[in-house]
C-alpha cells in the first residue's frame, strides 16, 4: 500500500471522527461529574448484575482467523505481528472474509445452553480491521469484504431475542492506523510511515466507539485491549482514559467498562479482569502489578493456548478442567470468560461445542452453587474453594480427601448435605471451625460439593 493512499484514507475518517466525538465532549463531562467520578446508578446495578453473572463467552473472531495459526500454538490473532506481515497484505485477506456459515441465533443459543450469561466479541482487534458497519474507517467488514453483512448487529439482535447481554472488546492498539504514532511495543513491521498524529487517532478510536455505543443498542459494555503497548509512556494522560470512559459512561451509562492493561483498575473502570490467571494468582505473569480491588472480578481463559481459531493447536482443556476453573474463580467472586475462536467460515469449532455443551450439563445440575453466589467464608485452597448465598455455603471440593474435612466456619450450621443426592453429612464444632465427616470418596466427580445451612 501505498503511504499517500493509506494517509488520505485515514486523514478523512480521522476528520470525520474529530467531528463526531468533539461535539458531545463538553455535554459528557457535565453528565458523567467529571469532579466526582461516582458512578450512576445504572451503572451500579449493572455491576451487581456482572457478578450474579458468574460465566461469560469470549469470541475472538477476524481476518487472522483466515490464516489459523502460522504452524506454531498460541500465534493466531497476533499472527500479522509474529509474522511480520505489511498492512497493505495483511489487507488482502478482507477479500477472502465470507463467513457464509455464521448464524447468530445458533451462537447465542449454544452459549445460553452452556450456562453462559454473557458473550464478549472482538470489534476491533489488533489488526485494526472492524468486524461492524464503522462510518469513520472504511476498513471494515460490512465495505472491505464480499460478506457485506454485518455480524455485530445480527449478534446484538440475537443476544437481545435470547436475554443474553453482548459486550464489545476493543483494542486501544492499532497496528494497521498510520496515526497511531508514535509506536509502542508492537507494529513496527506493518510499513506505515514513521509519523502520525496521536491525538487524530484518539479521536478516531473514540468515534468508532460512539459507534458501537450507538448503533447496536444497549450492550453490556467495553472490554478495552492494548493498552499496555505504550506502557512505557506517561499512559493515563497519553490514553486520554479520562475522556473516553466519560464518553463511554454518557452514551451508555449502565455499561461496564474493563481494560486488560493488568494493573489495579483506574478511575471510571468498572470491574477488573486477569487474563489467563484466577485473581490472586500470577502464573502467566501478567498480574504482578494487579492487587485485587473493590470492584467485580473476572478471569478470562481460553480453551486451548490460542484465543484467536489456530488450525495446530489441539491441546484443548477438558471440560473437567474449566469446570474447576469456573468454580475456582465462583470461589474467589470472580466470573470466568471462556474463550472461544470461531471459524473463518462462521460456524463454532466442533470440539468447542462439545466442551460448552457438557458445562452446561454441568451447570444445570449444580449452578444454584454458583450463580449469584459470592466467595465463601473459607480462603481458597488446595482442597477447594467455598461460596456461598445467604445463609447457604457450598463447599466445593475439588481435591480427594479422607472423608473430613475441617473448615473455619463462623456460626452454627444448621445441616450438611452433598447437593447431588441429599446424603447427610456429619457436623461437629471444633473450636472456631467445622467439621465435616461421613463424606464418601470424591471418585470421579469433577467437584463434590456440600450444601450448609447456617442458622
Amino acid at each position: 500500500m501505498a503511504d499517500t493512499k493509506m494517509r488520505i484514507r485515514h486523514g478523512l475518517t480521522a476528520l470525520a471522527a474529530i467531528v463526531a466525538t468533539a461535539a458531545t465532549l463538553p455535554h459528557v463531562a457535565r453528565a458523567q461529574g467529571a469532579t466526582t467520578g461516582e458512578p450512576a446508578t445504572a451503572n451500579l446495578e449493572a455491576r451487581e448484575w456482572f457478578r450474579n453473572a458468574k460465566f461469560g463467552v469470549f469470541l475472538h473472531w477476524g481476518l487472522y482467523s483466515e490464516l489459523g495459526g502460522s504452524g506454531s500454538a498460541g500465534v493466531a490473532e497476533w499472527i500479522m505481528q509474529d509474522n511480520k506481515i505489511p498492512a497493505d497484505k495483511y489487507e488482502r485477506l478482507a477479500r477472502f472474509f465470507n463467513p457464509v456459515a455464521f448464524d447468530a441465533d445458533a451462537w447465542v443459543r449454544s452459549f445460553k445452553d452452556a450456562g453462559a450469561r454473557y458473550i464478549v466479541i472482538t470489534s476491533k482487534h489488533h489488526d485494526g480491521f472492524a468486524m461492524f458497519d464503522s462510518k469513520v474507517s472504511s476498513y471494515n467488514v460490512v465495505k472491505a469484504t464480499p460478506f457485506k453483512r454485518d455480524p455485530i448487529a445480527e449478534l446484538a439482535a440475537a443476544c437481545r431475542r435470547q436475554g443474553v447481554k453482548l459486550f464489545f472488546y476493543y483494542s486501544q492498539l492499532d497496528w494497521h492506523h498510520p496515526d497511531y504514532y508514535p509506536r509502542g511495543r508492537t507494529g513496527h513491521a506493518a510499513g506505515r510511515p514513521e509519523t502520525g498524529d496521536w491525538e487524530k487517532y484518539l479521536d478516531y478510536q473514540d468515534a468508532q466507539l460512539r459507534e458501537l455505543l450507538t448503533q447496536y443498542g444497549p450492550i453490556g459494555g467495553i472490554w478495552f485491549d492494548g493498552w499496555w503497548d505504550q506502557e512505557k509512556t506517561p499512559l493515563r494522560d497519553r490514553w486520554r482514559l479520562d475522556r473516553t470512559y466519560r464518553l463511554i459512561h454518557q452514551l451508555q451509562p449502565a455499561a461496564l467498562i474493563v481494560n486488560n492493561h493488568h494493573h489495579a483498575p483506574f478511575p471510571g473502570e468498572d470491574y477488573q479482569t486477569f487474563e489467563r490467571d484466577l485473581p490472586g494468582e500470577n502464573s502467566m505473569g501478567y498480574s504482578g502489578t494487579a492487587s485485587i480491588g473493590r470492584l467485580p472480578l473476572e478471569t478470562a481463559e481460553t480453551m486451548n493456548g490460542s484465543w484467536g481459531f489456530n488450525l495446530v493447536d489441539d491441546k484443548y482443556k477438558s471440560p473437567e478442567t474449566l469446570v474447576r476453573t469456573l468454580v475456582g474463580a465462583a470461589g474467589r467472586n470472580a466470573n470466568l470468560l471462556l474463550n472461544t475462536g470461531p471459524m473463518p467460515n462462521g460456524e463454532i469449532q466442533p470440539e468447542n461445542l462439545e466442551t460448552f455443551q457438557k458445562i452446561g450439563e454441568w451447570l444445570k445440575a449444580n449452578g444454584r452453587s454458583i450463580y449469584d453466589t459470592r466467595g465463601g467464608p473459607t480462603a481458597p485452597g488446595d482442597w477447594g474453594v467455598t461460596t456461598q448465598l445467604g445463609k447457604t455455603v457450598y463447599v466445593h471440593l475439588l481435591r480427594k480427601h479422607q472423608g473430613r474435612v475441617v473448615l473455619p466456619i463462623k456460626g452454627k450450621v444448621a445441616s450438611a448435605r452433598l447437593l447431588d443426592a441429599g446424603t447427610p453429612i456429619g457436623i461437629a464444632a471444633r473450636g472456631g471451625d467445622i467439621e465435616l465427616s461421613g463424606i464418601p470418596p470424591i471418585g470421579n466427580s469433577w467437584d463434590q460439593i456440600i450444601e450448609l445451612r447456617l442458622r
